[in-house]
């Protein structure tokens, strides 16, 4: 069986709500990211055998297959097909997941993995909330009741549980919220953002278009100080998260290029990594958050490595109670973890972000000289994804 290699990542930086990516269609703001993977690698782009899009609330700007929408809004030829992916939070990873066993099954050698999300233009819930207004019905079936009686699906809620299941304290979380601002500063101060950064224009919802490039993640609070973290208004009466314990609204696009061999010679790139492993599980649906810790377990025993092996780790922040659950249980390396912050700073463009993590990984692993890295996602129903990457 063919290998899976990455040969190109990019990402646009994260915007918040309403601000400087919300007047960009959904569509066009991922087919930049595609342009771009074509760009880096010098790919004809009629050899792309692929799109693989993650996207999570796939209506209005995002429905009908949003993959194949920003083909046609792209340099790829219309030959080149695409399909959109929803596995909650982890849809891009995924995606790259999907990418991956289709150039190591031989069926096809170059597929471009990517994701997208504009929370400003497709608020977070939209594919539950307006059909269920409309006596469209709702996802949770009888069946699902029945099984699952008296319980309300909440990644809130699971998130809460989790921060009392191991025992962390606000004051834990909120320090890990001013703890991921203060990395992704010291990153963007640094130019640590810049190569796997792809500037885009500044387009606001309210149609206002500068003359100017967006090349800073704008969730990043370059003032923030762990006093006004502490003082944000609790989610949950009696709970321990807040907002800024949580990860931010965001809109954002982000692609990886994977290739086998046949690819690579086909591009004549080198790779930035080889993927080593892919494991997906399901988990408790009700505590829902958690799934990455097992899951992370069977990665590393499929693969024969421990986590001592492993030099970064990119845990997704979609709650500050989740990465910290993960370094407790499994005993993780403070230090290699989500070293140039996460979420919580960068924001959380929900279909986008398993690709943008992945981007971020491959970036650090290349700044810094390291081999492994290891990325995770938690994801709506109690699923979680792992992928494991060697730098080449």
């Amino acid at each position: 069986m063919s290998e899976a290699y990455i040969v190109a990542a990019a990402r646009t930086p994260g915007g918040r709500r309403a601000g400087r990516l919300s007047g960009w269609h959904p569509a066009d703001l991922a087919a930049q990211v595609l342009d771009a993977l074509v760009a880096r690698t010098g790919a004809d782009p009629a050899l792309i055998d692929d799109v693989i899009m993650g996207c999570v609330g796939q209506i209005g700007e995002q429905a009908c297959n949003v993959a194949r929408n920003a083909v046609l809004s792209s340099c790829l030829p219309e030959s080149v097909p695409g399909t959109s992916v929803d596995r909650q939070c982890g849809s891009s990873q995924q995606a790259l997941h999907f990418a991956a066993q289709a150039v190591m099954s031989g069926t096809m050698d170059v597929v471009i993995a990517a994701g997208v999300e504009s929370m400003s233009r497709v608020p977070m819930g939209t594919p539950m909330t307006l059909p269920a207004k409309n006596n469209m019905g709702f996802y949770v079936s009888p069946g699902m009741h029945k099984r699952y009686d008296g319980v309300e699906f909440s990644q809130f809620a699971g998130a809460e549980q989790i921060a009392r299941k191991y025992e962390l304290s606000k004051d834990e979380l909120d320090a890990y919220a001013y703890l991921s601002h203060r990395r992704a500063i010291e990153a963007t101060r640094l130019g640590r953002f810049e190569e796997e950064v792809l500037p885009v224009a500044v387009r606001m919802a309210e149609g206002h278009c500068p003359d100017e490039l967006t090349t800073v993640d704008e969730g990043i609070r370059f003032e923030a100080s762990l006093e006004g973290i502490a003082s944000v208004k609790l989610i949950q009466e009696g709970g321990r998260l807040t907002a800024a314990s949580a990860s931010q609204i965001c809109d954002g696009a982000s692609g990886v290029m994977v290739v086998n061999e046949r690819g690579l010679k086909a591009l004549g790139v080198k790779p930035l990594a080889r993927v080593h492993q892919m494991t997906v599980i399901g988990h408790d649906p009700v505590i829902m958050l958690e799934a990455p810790i097992p899951a992370t377990q069977l990665a590393l025993k499929r693969c024969g490595l421990s986590l001592d092996d492993i030099d970064a780790y990119e845990v997704n922040e979609a709650f500050a109670s989740v990465p910290l659950a993960w370094q407790k249980a499994l005993g993780a390396n403070p230090d290699r973890l989500n070293v140039n912050g996460g979420a919580i700073a960068l924001g959380h463009p929900l279909g986008a972000s398993g690709t943008r993590l992945m981007t971020t990984l491959l970036h650090v692993l290349e700044q810094r000289g390291w081999r492994y890295g290891l990325q995770t996602m938690c994801e709506g129903g109690g699923l979680a994804n792992v992928t494991i990457v060697e730098r080449l």
